[in-house]
């Protein structure tokens, strides 16, 4: 080997920083050994809990302005009103200019109430709305809807015992937009109301044969739930006692009358429409649920963190005139995991307020407003996981500073056993 080979291969040796030790230079010692032996299984620790940080999967969250405006709000509610009978209890929808907004009552969205007796206890039979699986688009929640809803009919049939007055979708007699649905008698009733129109004779309406006057169902309360799509320039959402909507369609009131305020009215009334102005309602109640957006199944909406502050809260109204209101600012939230499935659905903040309304002033009546708006801005969160890159990388920074910490440690107590003098030291 020439001399110039020789001179580059020592310069290239010289560059080792992993230099051995020869074996005749260490000095073994029981503590050096428990050191070694608890680094060892630090390390261990260390990188199974770099692994688990770098493939566990997590959500990146992202903040933007709305490139378009969601075709529609869907929403699902289940609300009780324990001092209120369901022959008076109305619910409706505005958009921000104070018209009536439509439901969408098709098979995929109704609305149901329930009879409450004075402990809250159901009354006859409950209808039930309840999905199972994770649903990820509006094609699969339309048909899990119209599966459950023939399942649903299926059940009531067999309850013959029990009044139905709901149908699988029935007419509105000239009052519904185009394919909506009025499969009660409240439904129908509110396709009137939005036309300005008024019922000539309820008992010529299939779905109203077999109501109960308010009468009946005294000292009972109340349970509404049901799945409705509203439009998305905001709103309101409103549950309200309402004795003009128990009356709607009335022979009674249809002898002599006028229509008013898109509600039927008789002359021979009118004194007592005056006194329904100062009637009290206690409109306590519970927000078993209130969800916006396509349904999700609890598991999913744990797993995704999705929470409804107002799901379970009881409020409680003392004053007779008093109307609670809630205002909810809607986020649009869309989920995009690694697989490719997204899943769109809506996220809320609240605020609550409740006011006296004087009796007789025109500035509303007793009753739970939601009033919402959805926001200009969406919330994407992005499913992803760190990957090898920054597992090795974490590893090699844990690791090596496991052995490094320990080296430390392990020079620090032979240095303090040298200078006592007790001739044992610890090899390197």
């Amino acid at each position: 080997m020439s001399k110039s080979s020789s001179n580059y291969t020592d310069y290239i040796r010289s560059l080792d920083a992993h230099s051995p030790i020869s074996p005749e230079f260490r000095i073994r010692t029981l503590a050096g050994a428990t050191l070694s032996i608890f680094t060892l299984l630090l390390a261990t620790t260390l990188i199974i809990t770099e692994y688990n940080y770098n493939f566990s999967t997590s959500f990146l969250n992202h903040v933007h302005v709305m490139p378009q405006t969601p075709d529609g709000l869907e929403v699902e509610f289940d609300i009780s009103f324990p001092h209120i009978p369901c022959a008076l209890l109305a619910v409706d929808s505005n958009d921000p200019t104070g018209q009536s907004q439509s439901f969408h009552i098709n098979k995929s969205h109704r609305v149901w109430k329930h009879r409450l007796d004075a402990n809250g206890n159901t009354i006859g039979r409950k209808s039930r709305f309840e999905l199972g699986g994770s649903i990820i688009s509006s094609n699969e929640l339309k048909s899990k809807m119209e599966e459950l809803a023939q399942k649903r009919m299926e059940q009531f049939k067999e309850q013959e015992e029990e009044v139905d007055d709901e149908e699988e979708c029935g007419s509105c007699y000239g009052a519904g937009e185009e394919g909506e649905c009025c499969n009660t008698c409240d439904d129908v009733k509110r396709a009137y109301r939005r036309k300005s129109w008024h019922i000539q004779n309820l008992s010529e309406i299939s779905q109203c044969k077999h109501l109960l006057r308010a009468e009946a169902e005294e000292n009972e309360g109340c349970n509404i739930h049901g799945f409705v799509a509203l439009g998305t320039g905001g709103g309101n959402l409103h549950f309200a006692p309402d004795r003009q909507w128990e009356k709607e369609g009335s022979t009674d009131a249809n002898k002599n009358g006028l229509l008013l305020g898109g509600g039927f009215v008789g002359f021979e009334s009118i004194l007592e429409m005056f006194n329904e102005q100062f009637e009290q309602f206690n409109v306590t109640h519970t927000v078993n649920k209130i969800v916006f957006g396509p349904y999700l199944n609890p598991t999913t909406r744990r797993v995704l963190n999705l929470t409804s502050q107002l799901d379970g809260a009881t409020r409680t109204v003392s004053d007779g005139y008093g109307m609670f209101q809630y205002y909810l600012q809607v986020v649009p939230t869309v989920f995009r995991f690694r697989n490719g499935t997204t899943i769109e659905t809506f996220q809320y903040s609240v605020t609550e307020h409740t006011r006296h309304v004087d009796p007789g002033s025109n500035r509303g009546l007793p009753g739970v407003f939601f009033f919402y708006e959805v926001s200009a801005l969406h919330v994407e969160f992005e499913e992803y996981c760190r990957g090898w890159t920054h597992f090795f990388t974490g590893v090699c920074a844990a690791v090596g500073g496991a052995f490094t910490v320990m080296g430390m440690l392990d020079r620090l107590l032979f240095d303090w056993k040298s200078g006592r003098g007790s001739g044992s030291s610890l090899g390197r």
